[in-house]
């Protein structure tokens, strides 16, 4: 699937998505069905212009988060190449209602082009879904962009 001339990844077919979404979102998708903790995984996918490297922009960011998120906790974070592209990782948890939250996002920066890719699952779902999200991150390829 090619959620924009700029990023390439591959989602379950089964899963239900939708494209181009405006406010940066190109891509996001559910499964059909809901698990009986009553929370319907996500996955999403963000593009937007970064002016810094990817550790700044990815820093702030989680600044961002925690201020927004109600009950945020910061449960592991990493960098490293995954494919031939250096990504941003951390997993972090929130609160969503009475819902307990676990998020797993990766985030590339190529040609100033950012893009983050965000799974999130209620937290007794979470064992479930992680080699699935790890997985559609593996598929991700930030292309850079062809001179105009």
């Amino acid at each position: 699937m090619k959620a924009e001339n700029d990023v390439t990844l591959t989602v379950p077919r089964t899963w239900h998505t939708r494209h181009d979404l405006g406010h940066g979102i190109v891509l996001a998708a559910r499964p059909r069905s809901v698990p009986a903790s009553g929370v319907s995984p996500e996955i999403v996918v963000r593009c937007t212009s970064v002016d810094h490297g990817l550790a700044v922009w990815r820093g702030q960011a989680l600044l961002d988060l925690r201020a927004q998120l109600v009950d945020f906790a910061l449960e592991d974070a990493d960098e490293f190449d995954l494919g031939d592209q250096g990504v941003s990782y951390c997993r972090f948890a929130h609160r969503f209602g009475a819902a307990d939250v676990l998020c797993d996002q990766w985030s590339w920066v190529v040609d100033g082009l950012g893009v983050t890719l965000t799974c999130s699952v209620a937290r007794e779902d979470y064992l479930t879904y992680c080699d699935l999200f790890e997985d559609i991150a593996a598929t991700v390829d930030v292309l850079p962009r062809l001179a105009s």
